[in-house]
């Protein structure tokens, strides 16, 4: 064996030489053509600086230091404005695409579990004025059914283009959109409901029948029900005391002519334009006011930091619109230009769950060029693609690694490798479709390792950002020059941050912007208003980020997801645990393995993927507390 693998060493020698001469010769034109060196100096220029000489003055960007930026369409200051400029620039381009379900199958699995599975065909699209022919449809609908202006509408729906239209009409019609993830539990959905005082709800008939039906004798306000399918339901089986209708139905009742001559009472900047709903992950869901001027200061932000977004541009949405990233990245794009194409984690790549063997999954249709992800579903990816090289052969296993090695030196210089791209990573960038050309990051931190990954087998930038939904997402993203890890980025261009020191925890916090800030949480109280998270102090004094010893764990292969607890009187023994670049303070002491996955359905995960950890320490607690003593 070790005779075999020398002789193929030597075999390979010339490959990586070949590999290093064709770069050498193709370099300086190419350097030349991209404007490489341009792109270096842009990623190591200063991007942000103090507002003043002053101790502790917030931060801006050195693009806009004097002034904070607004957005590039002349009188748009609300969100229904960027829709007209949107429809009357674009009209016939598509824009919102859904795919065709061809037919389902039942499929049985080794351990006994029916898998539902699709065969889906190709994408239909809606144009730009469709869209807005259906939302002035659903707007007059709405108002004839008696909803007013300044009345609150909730929304509890899977990501989809009704979604997005049901959205665009209340900015439109100035009914501020409360927003639930469709993966709350039934206390939470109450919670949210009630506490909004929204008197109209727009659902799906999925979760309409699974959650909401033996939930509505708690809710307190709700008295019209629309579910977005085109389905039937049997009424008789719901409570009395709430009017049930379909979207469509509410559609055909605003584009009477009676109805659809009635105006739309449009919004001002400073109206409330959403409330929504957190996932939950510290405790009871908070509902987070934003009104069209912070939404619009946010966007004007994260679109500066994507170079070219525009009508060539394909976007895919997958991750829950009742996610701040995921609704301004889509009304960004909306307004833009960008056709979105709708999603879901389960039909995303040709190996996703729901997709049966042999069909295409939605990126391989869609191709897509622009796409956001949170930290864990990256994570899945680079653990799916490295499994898979685990089982190459050895020639085709050193080459890879020889590709990836050369790139991933390349990428740190701030260069790229063609040949290699040609060569090696084409099939790996084709399971997003092949035409990705930046990833958005948020949610969680994303590790170095998965982020170098992305960079060098999806052949694209990823930015990552930092904010809240308190910030209505807008905080920093990295820029597409910025090939670093472990970062988020400079300030963007529409907000300032403040970093305020925390002694005791000898950190800083993000205090957060001027222009996007959140204007409070619904009916909250002010011990919310700044929370600090994450870290423990151990016995000995030492802080621990929970979230950076979970991330260097995830990088095990036989981990999908880890969720870290802290007592202080533990007592940690060194382990030898290489590669993770720990502390040995840093190295949990014990492991429960559990084979059950954490999906937002068992409430163990938000929507983002982000742990529950009160849910989680409260599930395993029998388990925390045998491998405690009880203590």
């Amino acid at each position: 064996m070790k005779l075999k693998q020398n002789v193929l060493t030597i075999i390979l020698l010339p490959i990586h030489l070949l590999i290093t001469i064709y770069s050498a010769l193709i370099f300086i034109p190419w350097y030349f053509l991209t404007n490489a060196k341009k792109k270096n100096a842009m990623a190591k220029r200063i991007k942000a600086k103090p507002t003043s000489d002053k101790p502790g003055s917030p931060y801006r960007s050195v693009t806009h230091f004097d002034s904070l930026a607004v957005i590039d369409i002349p009188g748009a200051d609300t969100l229904d404005k960027l829709f007209d400029h949107a429809v009357s620039k674009f009209g016939k381009k598509e824009s919102l695409g859904t795919r065709e379900v061809l037919s389902e199958e039942n499929e049985m699995q080794p351990n006994g579990k029916v898998f539902k599975k699709l065969i889906l065909g190709n994408y239909k699209w809606l144009n730009y004025l469709e869209v807005n022919r259906r939302v002035n449809n659903f707007g007059s609908g709405l108002t004839a059914l008696g909803l007013k202006p300044k009345s609150t509408i909730a929304i509890f729906c899977e990501t989809r283009a009704e979604w997005m239209i049901a959205a665009q009409t209340c900015f439109k019609y100035n009914f501020p959109l409360v927003t639930l993830y469709a993966t709350l539990g039934r206390e939470a959905v109450v919670h949210g409901l009630n506490e909004s005082e929204a008197t109209y709800l727009i659902t799906s008939v999925e979760l309409l029948e699974s959650k909401l039906k033996t939930a509505l004798i708690d809710i307190n306000c709700v008295k019209h029900i629309i579910y977005v399918d085109n389905k039937t339901i049997n009424k008789a089986e719901y409570p009395e005391g709430f009017e049930i209708h379909s979207m469509q139905s509410v559609e055909e009742l605003g584009s009477k002519p009676e109805n659809l001559s009635v105006s739309p009472d449009r919004p001002t900047p400073s109206d409330l334009a959403i409330v929504m709903y957190t996932s939950g992950s510290t405790g009871r869901p908070k509902g987070v006011m934003m009104h069209h001027s912070n939404l619009i200061a946010g966007m004007t932000g994260q679109c500066e930091r994507i170079p070219g977004l525009g009508p060539k541009d394909t976007y895919i949405g997958y991750l829950p619109l009742a996610h701040v990233l995921e609704l301004t990245a889509e009304i960004s794009c909306f307004t833009y230009g960008c056709r979105i194409g709708y999603s879901s984690p389960l039909t995303l790549s040709d190996q996703s769950s729901k997709i049966k063997k042999g069909s295409k999954g939605d990126c391989t249709v869609l191709k897509p060029t622009l796409m956001a992800a949170v930290p864990e579903i990256m994570d899945r990816i680079y653990k799916n693609v490295m499994s898979k090289v685990q089982e190459m052969n050895y020639i085709q296993k050193t080459l890879f690694k020889i590709g990836y090695d050369y790139k991933l030196e390349q990428i740190k210089k701030g260069y790229d490798a063609p040949l290699c791209n040609l060569i090696l990573f084409k099939k790996v960038k084709a399971l997003l479709g092949g035409n990705v050309r930046m990833m958005l990051s948020g949610g969680a931190p994303l590790s170095p390792q998965t982020q170098r990954f992305m960079n060098v087998c999806f052949c694209c930038p990823v930015g990552q950002g930092y904010g809240l939904t308190e910030t209505c997402g807008a905080g920093t993203v990295t820029e597409v020059t910025d090939y670093t890890t472990g970062r988020v980025g400079a300030p963007l261009i529409c907000c300032e941050i403040k970093l305020k020191d925390w002694q005791e925890g000898k950190h800083f916090m993000t205090n957060s912007s001027r222009k996007t800030f959140l204007m409070g949480h619904f009916l909250g109280s002010e011990k919310d208003k700044y929370r600090k998270k994450d870290l423990v102090k151990l016995q000995a004094g030492e802080y621990v980020s929970l979230g950076k010893v979970e991330a260097a764990l995830k990088n095990c292969p036989l981990i999908d997801n880890i969720c870290a607890f802290a007592k202080r009187w533990w007592y940690l023994i060194n382990y030898n645990i290489p590669l993770m670049k720990l502390e040995r303070f840093e190295i949990p002491i014990k492991v429960r393995l559990s084979p059950e996955p954490w999906t937002p359905e068992t409430g163990l995960v938000t929507d983002a993927f982000k742990l529950k950890r009160k849910e989680l320490k409260n599930h395993y607690l029998k388990d925390i507390e045998r491998m405690y003593g009880g203590k």
